[in-house]
């Protein structure tokens, strides 16, 4: 990311920081592709504001990140501790506050099983430290996928919903997961009371480091459009989705973190529903000359499926809002993909 991305971040979180002072941070998946966010703000703040704290990055294989990001490897603030989420040793030092971001890599769609047993006991290993090295407030990264299918007259998924995925089947491996080890949060503060479990269902992002998430349609457009297009919709482009840019979502995590209610979920995405093919779109407009879009499926009709959050109460109780809109998020993320100047 670049500094006018962790300027704003910093912009939005000055007033949270003071209580890592002198402080650690023990957070997993920094490494990844949202911890990256985490991991570079913190290292920014830590920095401007002289807080002279620390922070604790677990990864299987640091040696691999440190290629790719060199610079970490000589900065003072930031240790690396080697291992397993299902099955670390506990670092010595004491860590204030936890982060458990942690999603899994080599256990994907293709193998449920692995996948979910590996987001139920890496949340239980890394709440089992956070208890035992006397953290006070500990963040779970979780996801939309709680809630299962979008009902299609619903047009925003409020956290009270009582949906769910549907357990008969493999592919809700990662929702069923996730709603499991929110569930853990919930078991480890009413516990220890002291041990302050703050939860945040993240929905579909874009930002740089994201577009690798091929996954994702508008990763895909952006690739499509770094290729010189077209642009492809695989579907009929009528499914909606909303989108919060990276440095927000950062700005979000990090007043969660400091500032929510202990199992007190939050929403963590824009409430504005764009449709792919409009996505596709403003992903086309931004290249000189404008790029093709091409669709491959005629529209099938009904409601269009939809994934867009209810992000009222974070904005009522935390003050949060998406600041930076799409076009400037897809504008900030290619222009990045392409080579803009980093921060370090």
């Amino acid at each position: 990311m670049t500094e006018q991305d962790l300027e704003h971040i910093l912009a939005h979180t000055k007033d949270l920081w003071s209580g890592l002072r002198g402080q650690r941070i023990f957070i997993t998946g920094g490494t990844g592709l949202l911890g990256r966010w985490l991991l570079d703000s913190f290292v920014y703040a830590n920095r401007k504001l002289d807080l002279k704290a620390g922070i604790t990055v677990l990864s299987r294989d640091p040696e691999a990140f440190l290629r790719l990001a060199p610079a970490f490897g000589s900065e003072p603030a930031v240790n690396f501790h080697k291992g397993d989420v299902r099955s670390f040793t506990f670092p010595e030092k004491e860590h204030s506050f936890v982060i458990h971001g942690a999603a899994p890599v080599s256990a994907g769609p293709e193998d449920p099983q692995a996948l979910f047993d590996t987001i139920v006991r890496g949340t239980d290993r890394t709440l089992e430290f956070a208890a035992r090295t006397g953290c006070r407030k500990f963040l779970f990264i979780s996801s939309g996928a709680v809630y299962g299918k979008q009902p299609p007259e619903m047009e925003r998924i409020p956290e009270a919903y009582a949906g769910g995925p549907d357990p008969m089947e493999p592919g809700s491996a990662y929702g069923e997961g996730k709603r499991a080890a929110e569930l853990l949060c919930s078991i480890y503060h009413k516990r220890q009371p002291g041990l302050e479990t703050k939860i945040a269902r993240c929905f579909a992002l874009v930002g740089p480091h994201f577009p690798e998430r091929t996954h994702l349609a508008i990763g895909n457009f952006m690739r499509d459009a770094g290729k010189g297009g077209p642009i492809l919709v695989k579907g009929d482009g009528t499914a909606l989705r909303s989108y919060l840019y990276a440095a927000d979502l950062a700005v979000w995590l990090w007043t969660i973190l400091f500032r929510a209610r202990p199992c007190r979920p939050y929403n963590v995405g824009s409430g504005e529903p764009v449709s792919i093919l409009e996505t596709a779109k403003a992903v086309a407009s931004l290249s000189a000359p404008p790029l093709p879009v091409t669709v491959a499926q005629a529209p099938a009709g009904g409601a269009p499926q939809r994934y867009v959050p209810d992000v009222s109460r974070a904005e009522l109780e935390l003050g949060l809002v998406p600041r930076i809109g799409l076009s400037d998020a897809i504008s900030r993320t290619m222009s990045f993909e392409k080579g803009a100047k980093l921060w370090k």
